[in-house]
């Protein structure tokens, strides 16, 4: 069983950003974390997610906890809609950041992953651990 806390972070929407995770395993702790120069903050927060879900071996057990209902709910509620649209949302436009709706759900695909959410920035330690690392990824782009 993996627990895994996710967050993104950018600095001007768009602008520098950065994403980072912290997992907890059966055989101890790993934290990542990346950026990029010219981002958003929902890419951000969806790379975390993908990446560490990357960095599991096939049929891994998971709660994922995130801070971003954008994410959490995109992947347990919209994107049933919106692949039936042809990733279209309800108003018929294009859903942003697809290539990356679609790589989470590929990721998710592989794994058994329980979703969670908390509040971001409400002392939860996990969270608050993510967002330093986001903060990280971010650093060197700002």
């Amino acid at each position: 069983m993996f627990v895994i806390y996710t967050d993104g972070a950018c600095s001007g929407n768009p602008g520098p950003g950065g994403w980072g995770a912290r997992i907890e395993g059966p055989d101890g702790l790993a934290e990542l974390y990346e950026g990029e120069a010219n981002t958003t903050n929902n890419r951000m927060e969806l790379s975390a997610a993908i990446e560490a879900l990357k960095s599991l071996a096939d049929g891994s057990a998971v709660t994922l906890t995130t801070d971003s209902t954008y994410v959490k709910d995109g992947i347990t509620k919209w994107i049933i809609n919106w692949k039936k649209r042809g990733w279209k949302t309800a108003a018929k436009k294009p859903v942003k950041n697809v290539d990356l709706w679609q790589a989470l759900e590929a990721q998710c695909a592989r794994h058994q992953v329980n979703w969670q959410w908390v509040k971001g920035h409400a002392g939860h330690p996990g969270n608050e651990r993510a967002d330093q690392l986001a903060n990280m990824g971010m650093a060197p782009y700002q």
